[in-house]
């Protein structure tokens, strides 16, 4: 009797404490876009599952009670229950199509964009997000691994026409206007990712060799952090970005102060030094190593260059030229102490590693 009058008492609790929790809000954040439904088929969610819980706690407290320890009663064993078996087999069923049914609708929803939407291509990679956006004809130009490199980090077919318009974003800030559908394609140049934005409802993986997709309409002027939601990688905790809503008039003029991939291929104006940390920052090497001297998965780059350097395995070695080149493309055969041997090595031009490399020498 006390063992089922604790089950009684705990199936209130849970019952008290999650109408309090729906009622005050304190499982959503604040809605920034359209996709409400997505509360909705939540809720649904945690009702279904919410009497089905009660169901059986219920039935265990009967259970505890009916079927007691008495002197003069034995359990039996019924070897088969017609009635039971189908009251169960049509008790689940229903369970399992309410669970479905609300879910599938939404994500039908979810990702079949208007076509009136904006098209934004969001593209993840260890550890940071980059996007892009169509140029004036609103057509992406084709991309494929092959034409991936430290100079074209979105990997656009250069003989492409339709990407030569294509808007370049090397950075985490995702600006977007007020009101208007976003059509956003997702694609990883490295592991499993993916784009999460709390406020907005949106929430999508984004595997490798895939396309995926989802749509959204901002419905809130602000700045949303960006989350990665799958495990990618020891910086998986630091892969964050932004998205900035704002006025229509606002996002068209940060638009336009935007580099296109034919610009960004023929621009011969720009310093080694900017090319090296835009090669860097491509390749996701700024998430690892600091600009500032601050600590992180591998060593700050601040002041390395022309420094002695002590090694894992005891031996100091000078941070030359040649040893920072040796790093990037070896960089687990002299590894620094206290850092552990899990950088990846990077298949570079000469041309690109050594600008990687004088920007590294220019921190000093």
């Amino acid at each position: 009797m006390i063992i089922a009058l604790i089950f009684v008492l705990f199936t209130l609790f849970v019952i008290a404490l999650n109408y309090y929790s729906i009622s005050n809000q304190f499982w959503f954040p604040e809605l920034a876009s359209n996709w409400g439904t997505m509360d909705t088929a939540t809720l649904v969610t945690l009702i279904v599952s919410g009497v089905v819980f009660i169901f059986i706690s219920l039935f265990v407290c009967y259970c505890l009670i009916r079927y007691r320890h008495r002197d003069n009663h034995r359990a039996e064993y019924e070897i088969e229950n017609n009635k039971l078996e189908n009251f169960l087999i049509v008790f689940t069923t229903l369970g399992v199509i309410a669970l479905l049914a609300p879910g599938l609708v939404v994500y039908s929803d979810f990702v079949n964009a208007p076509d009136n939407a904006q098209k934004v291509e969001a593209i993840g990679e260890q550890w940071t997000w980059s996007f892009r956006f169509p140029g004036e004809d609103q057509i992406f130009g084709k991309t494929h691994p092959k034409h991936f490199s430290a100079s074209n980090s979105f990997g656009i077919d250069p003989d492409d026409s339709y990407g030569m318009d294509d808007i370049l974003i090397k950075s985490n800030s995702l600006h977007l206007p007020i009101g208007e559908p976003i059509d956003l394609s997702l694609r990883s140049k490295d592991v499993l990712h993916d784009f999460y934005v709390p406020q907005f409802r949106a929430k999508m993986d984004i595997v490798p060799g895939q396309l995926t997709k989802l749509w959204f309409t901002p419905t809130a002027v602000g700045e949303f952090e960006i989350l990665c939601a799958e495990y990618c990688g020891v910086q998986h905790y630091n892969m964050r970005g932004t998205v900035i809503v704002e006025s229509e008039e606002d996002y068209k003029n940060w638009l336009s102060n935007q580099v296109i991939f034919a610009n960004n291929r023929n621009e011969k104006t720009v310093t080694d030094l900017l090319v090296g940390k835009d090669n860097a920052q491509s390749l996701g090497c700024i998430a690892c190593h600091s600009l500032d001297g601050s600590v992180g998965v591998g060593p700050s780059w601040k002041g390395i260059a022309g420094t002695t350097r002590k090694l894992n395995n005891g031996e100091k070695i000078l941070a030359d030229h040649s040893y920072l080149e040796d790093s990037i493309t070896q960089p687990n055969d002299k590894v620094l102490a206290g850092y552990p041997p899990i950088m990846p090595s990077y298949d570079l031009t000469h041309q690109e590693l050594d600008e990687i490399v004088e920007f590294i020498e220019s921190l000093n």
